[in-house]
């Protein structure tokens, strides 16, 4: 059975569990650093990518997950996920994972109330619901980068290697796709 850990330290991740629980998939919550146990994939939600950051260091989990990335597992960021696993983010405050060869442009829709939702054709899947809160978005990409969602010429989704992530809340909303993409493209 695939095991995937959801950081859960901000953010909605109980709504990541939730869709994973939904495909069958054993999913559980990393909320401190004897919580890291080997996993076949791992999802960073959505929150505040600064805050997330800090709590990252100051539980003694940054550098684990790190190496983790860095020897490969399988990761999916969402929103504030994406912008820990970007290379660069424009108008940031703290470096995070920065194992991702993009550039990244926090809330670059504006403030909450920039907040919306879209459908868009996402590689491999098709037509996805997309809901964006406070969202940053792709500015570049460099090499060994797929962009796999576009709205409005913004890059939205992006895959390098096992790296999936999207500037939309995947786990907001019924459909499961972009998880069933995660686990059986990107895990496999």
């Amino acid at each position: 059975m695939t095991r995937i850990g959801v950081l859960a330290v901000q953010g909605s991740f109980a709504e990541h569990i939730d869709r994973l629980d939904r495909l069958g998939v054993e999913a559980f919550e990393i909320r401190q650093a004897s919580d890291v146990a080997p996993m076949d994939g791992l999802v960073i939600p959505g929150g505040e990518s600064t805050v997330m950051t800090r709590l990252l260091r100051d539980l003694n989990l940054f550098d684990p997950l790190l190496e983790m990335l860095k020897d490969g597992l399988p990761v999916l960021g969402t929103c504030a996920g994406l912008l820990l696993l970007a290379k660069t983010v424009t108008n940031k405050g703290v470096p995070g994972f920065a194992t991702m060869n993009i550039t990244a442009r926090r809330n670059a829709y504006g403030r909450q109330l920039g907040s919306f939702r879209s459908v868009a054709a996402f590689t491999g899947i098709g037509d996805v619901p997309m809901t964006f809160i406070r969202a940053p978005y792709v500015e570049s990409v460099g090499v060994g980068v797929d962009v796999l969602a576009e709205i409005d010429g913004r890059v939205v989704a992006a895959r390098q290697g096992g790296q999936l992530v999207t500037a939309f809340h995947p786990e907001l909303g019924d459909d499961t796709a972009v998880h069933e993409y995660f686990i059986n493209d990107v895990i496999g």
